[in-house]
Parts: C-alpha cells; sequence; structure tokens
C-alpha cells in the first residue's frame, strides 16, 4: 500500500488506495503548479510593490542623509563660533609682539623638523632647567612651577585650556601637506620594521610592557600621533611576512618594479586611503593648530572630525577657525610660524 501526502498549498490529503502510477502523476502534477507562472495581475503588483518600497528606502536615506549634514553643519558651526571667540586676543594686552611671554609653547607638528628645530634653536634659548617636563598625550606638569619656560610636545592647541593664556606664547613650525604624509608614512614603517626581529607580536608586547617598568623616558609609542600609526603598521607587517612564510604571495605575477614592495609592507595608496590616516594624518596639521586631534582636550572634538570626515564640506569651518587663530596670536606675538620644506 502506497500512502501520498500531498503538499499542503493545494490541500492535505492521505490516499491509500493509490498504486506507483498515481504517486507519478500527483508528483508532476504539483511540479507543474510550482513551476508555472504566476498571473500576470500579480507579477505586475509585485514589481509596483518593490519599486515602491525601493523608492521610500531610497527616499528615507537621502531624508537621513539630509538630517545628518544639518546636524553636523549646526554642530561643526557652533564649535566654529566658539572657537574663534576663544581665540580672540583681549585688545587691553599691551607690550612688544615681538618679546616672548614667560611660558613658550612648541607646537610640534609631526614630520616638519621639529626636532631639529628644538635642538638647534630653542635649545640655544632655554637652558635644560628651564625646559617643563615634556608630555606628548596628557598635561603632567605645573605650568606655574617657576623655573617651567619651555614645554615642546605633539599636544594639539586645545592645550592652552590649561595653560596661562596672558604669559604663553607659542610657536610651531608648518610643512607642506603632501610632503607630510609621505614622510608619515615612511616614518611609520620605519619604526614598526624594527620590530620584526620579534618572532610575533605577542613577543613585542611582553617587550614593551618590560622597557616600560624599566625607564622612565617618553617611547615612540607613547607620542601621538604614533602611537596610533606605528602598532597599525606593525600588525600589517607582521601580517605580511606570516603570508610570505605560508606561502601566499607565491602565486601572484611577479612585478619588475623595484617598488613594488606589496609583499613586505603596505603599499602607500592603502596607507592613504585608510580611516586612521584620514582621521590623524591628512589634514593632521590644521586639525593640530585648531585643537581637534583625537588627543584633543576639547569635549566637542570626535563629534566635529566625525561630521568633516563624512562631510568633506564642512572641513572649511575647520580651516577657517585655524587661520583665524593664528591671524589673532600673530598680531599680539603669542604665535609664530616657521615653514619648512
Amino acid at each position: 500500500m502506497v500512502v501520498v501526502m500531498r503538499s499542503t498549498r493545494a490541500g492535505i490529503r492521505s490516499d491509500d488506495h493509490h498504486d506507483g502510477a498515481d504517486l507519478d502523476d500527483t508528483v508532476k502534477t504539483q511540479n507543474m503548479r510550482m513551476m508555472s507562472p504566476a498571473p500576470k495581475p500579480l507579477l505586475s503588483m509585485l514589481l509596483l510593490i518593490s519599486l515602491v518600497f525601493s523608492s521610500v528606502v531610497a527616499t528615507a536615506v537621502v531624508a537621513i542623509d539630509n538630517y545628518d549634514y544639518a546636524k553636523c553643519e549646526t554642530a561643526v558651526a557652533e564649535w566654529a563660533v566658539a572657537a574663534v571667540a576663544a581665540f580672540s586676543i583681549d585688545e587691553t594686552v599691551k607690550g612688544d609682539k615681538h618679546a616672548l611671554h614667560d611660558l613658550l609653547f612648541f607646537l610640534h607638528i609631526p614630520r616638519t623638523g621639529g626636532r631639529t628645530y628644538f635642538h638647534c634653536f630653542l635649545r640655544k634659548l632655554y637652558a635644560s632647567y628651564m625646559e617643563c617636563p615634556r608630555s606628548y598625550d596628557k598635561l603632567r606638569f605645573d605650568p606655574s612651577k617657576p623655573n617651567c619656560r619651555l614645554m615642546s610636545t605633539h599636544d594639539d592647541y586645545s592645550i592652552m585650556s590649561r595653560l596661562p593664556r596672558e604669559r604663553t606664547s607659542v610657536v610651531t613650525v608648518l610643512r607642506s601637506p603632501v610632503d607630510r604624509v609621505f614622510s608619515s608614512y615612511e616614518f611609520s614603517v620605519e619604526v614598526a620594521a624594527r620590530f620584526l626581529v620579534h618572532p610575533n607580536l605577542t613577543s613585542v608586547s611582553k617587550m614593551a610592557r618590560r622597557v616600560r617598568r624599566k625607564s622612565n623616558g617618553v617611547s615612540t609609542l607613547d607620542i601621538w600621533p604614533w602611537k596610533y600609526l606605528v602598532p597599525w603598521m606593525r600588525e600589517d607587517l607582521f601580517a605580511r611576512r606570516d603570508a610570505r612564510k605560508h606561502g601566499d604571495f607565491k602565486n601572484k605575477n611577479k612585478s619588475n618594479d623595484p617598488y613594488d614592495m606589496k609583499e613586505i609592507v603596505m603599499p602607500l595608496h592603502k596607507f592613504i586611503n585608510d580611516p586612521i590616516a584620514h582621521d590623524i594624518v591628512h589634514n593632521g596639521a590644521t586639525f593640530q593648530v585648531a585643537g581637534l586631534t583625537n588627543n584633543s582636550y576639547f569635549e566637542e572634538a570626535y563629534v566635529v572630525r566625525r561630521c568633516v570626515g563624512k562631510h568633506q564640506a564642512l572641513g572649511e569651518y575647520v580651516l577657517d577657525v585655524a587661520k583665524v587663530s593664528v591671524t589673532l596670536a600673530e598680531e599680539v606675538g603669542r604665535y609664530v610660524i616657521c615653514w619648512t620644506h
């Protein structure tokens, strides 16, 4: 006896009086029903629903983007107004604008020759005992210390909110943005490659902890922005080294270009286009002067950077603030700008 169970959509029914031929006919019938095209009115309705749904989704996405842009523009504009007001100099300040104030803040923008400037010029003006304990991340000294006259740091301009503005001068060095990005890439590779003597990243981490316990000095890995760029590059170098060991690159066509080093190191274009480089390197100098790096003391810095990263047109606000801050400070001798190549 053969039992036939028919599809629920066709109506469930159990028959115990059909033979094999009936079973074949039944299966064929069900298959034909499933394969037969849907009625044209139904297809048209489904197509219309799909189009309407797609249109609604697209409209919602545009509305969200417009809403996000409007919110971002409001946030960035409010920050810009407050920043310019904070950067404004009291007109009652008198005296020689070319004279240094009690405290000199060297705002060291990475890869601008700042170390050379520090040792060749600033060290000639200030004895070692006059130098404030250097801090590349957070403020670790008391600016009211009588002999503290020189602070050299990768901190951005927001640190001025922690300093006595009325008696602080600022000096910085600027460089062509393109050259600075290239130099940042090369330095990240150079420092990260020093760790390749280790068998793996675990060994690197253990070594770093031992060095920190034994030394009170400032490591490159403690300094902004290298504390972010070097570990990222280091992980990439180890990954590429492991890939070579496992033969992941063997099947790829060898290039005759001596600068084609993608098997060994992260390509420049990948470095430039990565979100980490976008956030830290691309407009690093402008963000430092405006006080907006990811090391900023300003609470709104993250929101402003996120908005500028998503809506590039809003970057004009940040650039204007940076220009205004430099112009206002130069007028009374609080800001000295040097250029390098």
